[in-house]
C-alpha cells in the first residue's frame, strides 16, 4: 500500500514523533518533528516543536 506524504497532517507527524521519542527512535522522532515543524506557519510553534524533538546527532556538550 502506498500512502501520499501531501495527506499528512501536522498532527500526523506529531504523532509519529511522539512514538518514535517513546520507542527510543530519537533521530526517527527528531525528523518527524522537523517535518511538523516546516509545516507551522507560526514561528514561535515551530520553534517549540524544534525544542522538544533536538537533534540527538548534535554534540552539545
Amino acid at each position: 500500500m502506498t500512502h501520499d506524504s501531501a495527506d499528512l497532517t501536522v498532527d500526523d507527524y506529531l504523532d509519529g514523533a511522539r512514538e518514535m521519542a517513546a520507542a527510543g527512535r530519537l533521530f526517527l522522532a527528531h525528523l518527524l518533528a522537523e517535518e511538523a515543524a516546516g509545516r507551522i506557519d507560526d514561528p514561535a510553534t515551530a520553534r517549540s516543536i524544534r525544542a522538544q524533538y533536538t537533534d540527538p546527532t548534535t554534540d552539545r556538550g
